[in-house]
């Protein structure tokens, strides 16, 4: 009895161990939180270059217009 209870255990966990259906979405869900947290990190380095970036592009066009 406690060989087949200590056999269905082990089997039990083997297969616990071997599923990997949960580790892609565990994968997608860790960079969504590390892409999330550097945004938050250098948001007023991004907001900047956006800024800048729009400004050129703003001038570039009036010259083109103009």
């Amino acid at each position: 009895m406690i060989g087949f209870i200590y056999q269905y255990g082990m089997n039990a966990f083997r297969a616990l161990r071997e599923d990997e259906e949960g580790i892609g979405t565990l994968e997608l869900v860790l960079i969504v939180a590390v892409l999330i947290a550097i945004v938050l990190v250098f948001r007023e380095e991004i907001i900047g270059f956006l800024k800048g970036l729009m400004e050129k592009l703003e001038t570039k066009s009036d010259e083109v217009f103009d």
